[in-house]
């Protein structure tokens, strides 16, 4: 490695996007800021290369292999990573080295078997709940929260998403409710006992299905809430099975994949009663021409965090829905709401860090300190998206009286998701 030139490439990649920046070198020499605001301490010369190309998703591999220390306040690390990037993500000549490569649909169908989603699910979910549970809020919720109120901290936001996503699906007691990947069950416990339904949620995760079932129990919940271990392709649909009233799908399609969309939406479907609804919420990508080169999400958490994971444009996935019958009757855009969301579960990491190493993985806590904080500047700057989508299955029939014409139970407005 011809290390001068490298140098100086560093030097004037520094001063133009990163004058905050000290490099320090594997000799102690020091590049870049006299007094800067994050110091990349390297403990070799492979890094060096990654710094002068822009190379962040490397970069950040370098740090958790321990190849590279940060020293610095994570707000400030990605600021300044932000500035490094010199390509748009979203855009063509930016997604091949941002995104990871294309996945063709065999690629794609190879990836996403329910024994290789299995494996990538409790691969991510089942690091450590103890872990989680030092940045989560106290139901564990793991998905984008919303700030009805500016003000409200992380619980409260995530007490109101739970409510905006029961309230979209107009939820009444009784009903039949499915929670596709459940988590650790915040949304499946919220509407049984906000909302009085009789709900069943499904998980890939070992950790989350224990956890949920003890819940279930210390809240007196049995034969009215249950939580299954199985993958959404095994429930059982078809004539003689009774389906489900409204379902909800939050922050798990995600791992579905690209060329499983379709089957996906159309099983969805089968276990839906005709009129009901669908609450479908996931990231999305924030460009239209970037899922032309790329469905993944990036060689770093396709590494660390979430192995399989695609990402497709908002405007496919309605292409889909359409194709598999399905009517979308709402879209909502809840990209600042997760770059808020990120932010928060973030800061409460790095303020418990003494008690994440103890718990984990040195490289663990390392690459989720690097993917919740980049991931916070990603919704940030439009790179990724999170979208709600609410859906009705029609019913194929015309009603009479003033909702004529409709085919689902959707009203003609949207206040009731928002009236108090």
């Amino acid at each position: 490695m011809a290390i001068n030139p490298l140098i100086s490439a560093v030097e004037s990649k520094l001063a133009q996007r990163a004058p905050r920046l000290a490099v320090v070198l594997p000799g102690g020499q020091r590049l870049g800021a006299v007094d800067p605001r994050v110091e990349l301490v390297l403990a070799d010369w492979g890094p060096l290369a990654h710094v002068a190309a822009g190379q962040i998703g490397r970069l950040a591999e370098d740090y958790v292999e321990g190849r590279a220390r940060l020293e610095g306040r994570m707000r400030d690390i990605i600021d300044i990573a932000a500035a490094l990037v010199d390509v748009d993500p979203t855009q063509p000549n930016g997604s091949a080295r941002w995104w990871r490569g294309l996945l063709a649909n065999s690629r794609s169908l190879a990836r996403h078997t329910p024994d290789a989603d299995a494996k990538q699910v409790q691969f991510h979910y089942d690091v450590c709940d103890d872990f989680y549970a030092l940045w989560l809020d106290p139901r564990r919720v793991y998905s984008c929260a919303y700030w009805r109120e500016s003000a409200a901290d992380l619980r409260s936001a995530q007490e109101a998403k739970l409510d905006h996503v029961c309230r979209k699906l107009l939820l009444k007691p009784g009903e039949r409710f499915l929670d596709v990947g459940a988590g650790w069950g915040g949304l499946l416990l919220w509407a049984a006992q906000h909302y009085g339904v009789d709900a069943t949620g499904i998980t890939l995760s070992k950790n989350q299905h224990a956890h949920v079932n003890r819940l279930i129990a210390e809240r007196g919940l049995a034969g009215r809430v249950r939580m299954e271990l199985v993958d959404y392709r095994l429930l059982p649909d078809g004539p003689d099975v009774r389906p489900y009233d409204k379902i909800a799908s939050i922050g798990m399609f995600e791992h579905v994949g690209r060329a499983r969309l379709p089957e996906y939406f159309a099983k969805l479907q089968r276990l839906l009663a005709p009129g009901g609804l669908l609450m479908n919420h996931g990231i999305t990508a924030g460009g239209t021409r970037n899922t032309q080169l790329g469905a993944g999400i990036g060689d770093f958490v396709e590494r660390y965090i979430f192995p399989g994971g695609e990402l497709l444009h908002v405007s496919h996935v309605l292409a889909v829905m359409a194709e598999t019958g399905w009517e979308p009757v709402d879209v909502e855009n809840l990209r600042p709401h997760y770059g808020r969301t990120l932010w928060a579960w973030s800061d409460a990491l790095e303020a418990r860090l003494r008690e994440a190493h103890a718990l984990t993985d040195e490289r663990v806590v390392r690459a989720y300190r690097l993917y919740l904080a980049g991931s916070a500047m990603a919704f940030e700057r439009g790179w990724m998206s999170l979208h709600q989508v609410l859906a009705a299955r029609p019913t194929g029939r015309v009603q009479d009286g003033p909702m004529r014409g409709a085919q689902s139970a959707f009203p003609f407005t949207r206040d009731y998701m928002y009236d108090r």
